[in-house]
């Protein structure tokens, strides 16, 4: 059985999925993919102890806290290379940034190979079925676009201000599919 429940954040309602032990999902109203991970149908259940913790660790997050991603037990559903990536999403430290780039490479380098699709990581990085816990919105592209965000890049623009990341260097893509 699946169990869903609702954090009403600043950034819109949010839906967090769990197996009943571990989050398995946290997804914004509106965004690509939403509860696309879980195949079925899902139970309301408030009072789980994971959602407790979760909504505790979104509250603090959203106070501006910087709350640790191991503080919650988490268990993203996809690939291989995805798990790869999410992994690598979770090193990326609270207010800072990582390109498509930087993850490819970083990857390439693990695995013993020369390149990596930047695009492939991309891919994996909009799939990312457990949003701002798994810090995708740190994702940026190479020349600083904040492309690339399936809750929007407006929402990804105010975690990004939440986390007092520096955006100096960030512009809105003036054109493309990730807007």
């Amino acid at each position: 059985m699946i169990y869903n429940t609702y954090y009403d954040s600043p950034i819109g309602k949010l839906m967090l999925a769990s197996d009943g032990d571990s989050i398995i999902g946290l997804w914004m109203e509106g965004q690509k993919y939403y509860g696309g991970s879980v195949k079925g149908e899902m139970k309301d259940d408030d009072t789980l102890s994971i959602f407790i913790k979760a909504k505790d660790w979104l509250k603090r997050y959203f106070n501006g806290e910087k709350p640790g991603i191991n503080e919650l037990s988490l268990s993203p559903i996809g690939s291989d290379f995805r798990q790869e990536v999410w992994q690598m999403l979770c090193s990326i430290p609270y207010g800072e940034l990582m390109t498509y780039g930087d993850i490819a490479k970083a990857i390439a380098k693990r695995k013993g190979k020369e390149t990596m699709s930047a695009q492939a990581v991309g891919g994996a990085v909009g799939h990312n079925p457990i949003s701002i816990i798994i810090p995708c919105h740190r994702v940026v592209g190479t020349n600083g676009s904040l492309t690339g965000f399936a809750g929007g890049i407006d929402k990804k623009i105010k975690l990004l201000e939440l986390e007092k990341t520096d955006m100096s260097n960030l512009h809105k893509p003036i054109k493309g599919t990730a807007l």
